[in-house]
């Protein structure tokens, strides 16, 4: 248990250290699943070309750069800075200046009412202080008719899993971290 305020600071501070190795880190830890998860997931948002999406939370840009392949207008909120700067180096290695790339608090958005067709956010929901006042925020921001997505992690009732994935996320996901970004505890 930690305050609101010491949570929205260590989220900041993970983020902030992994940034570089950010990708490379979910690629070692899901085995290469995250990509495919992502894939899909922008499958079922269905993005058309010319519309806006907020996509929260998108510091790399993973989600971002497809969901602009199919011709959407998107712009990348997140409350980090480093993983903003990572994803706009990556949208220029890829050529690509069509997206908009904005520092935000999901608590917070300093966007216009009803200004998106689509909200996205995956894997950042559990990152939020305040998960009820980020849903307000975007159904705030979302056009009436507009789409809210979010891909998140859940909980299982596999008989079993549970206990081996908890033995996976916190006994070896941090080596991965370690050995990869030199930071075990984020």
């Amino acid at each position: 248990e930690v305050s609101p305020q010491e949570k929205t600071a260590r989220v900041g501070e993970v983020f902030s250290s992994v940034a570089r190795k950010y990708d490379i880190m979910n690629d070692a830890m899901s085995g290469g699943m995250h990509r495919l998860w992502k894939d899909r997931f922008v499958r079922r948002v269905k993005p058309r070309p010319g519309e806006q999406i907020l996509d929260m939370a998108g510091g790399t840009g993973d989600i971002a750069f497809r969901l602009a392949a199919r011709g959407a207008i998107v712009t990348v909120a997140d409350i980090n800075q480093d993983m903003l700067d990572v994803g706009i180096e990556r949208a220029v290695d890829r050529g690509l200046d069509s997206l908009v790339w904005s520092r935000q608090n999901a608590e917070k958005l300093s966007f216009p009412d009803r200004f998106f067709d689509a909200y996205t956010i995956a894997f950042g929901i559990r990152n939020v202080t305040h998960i009820e006042q980020a849903l307000a925020e975007a159904f705030r921001v979302l056009r009436h008719g507009g789409r809210f997505f979010c891909l998140e992690f859940s909980t299982t009732e596999w008989p079993g899993f549970k206990e081996a994935y908890d033995l996976y996320s916190h006994r070896l996901v941090p080596r991965i971290g370690q050995a990869i970004a030199g930071d075990a505890d984020s």
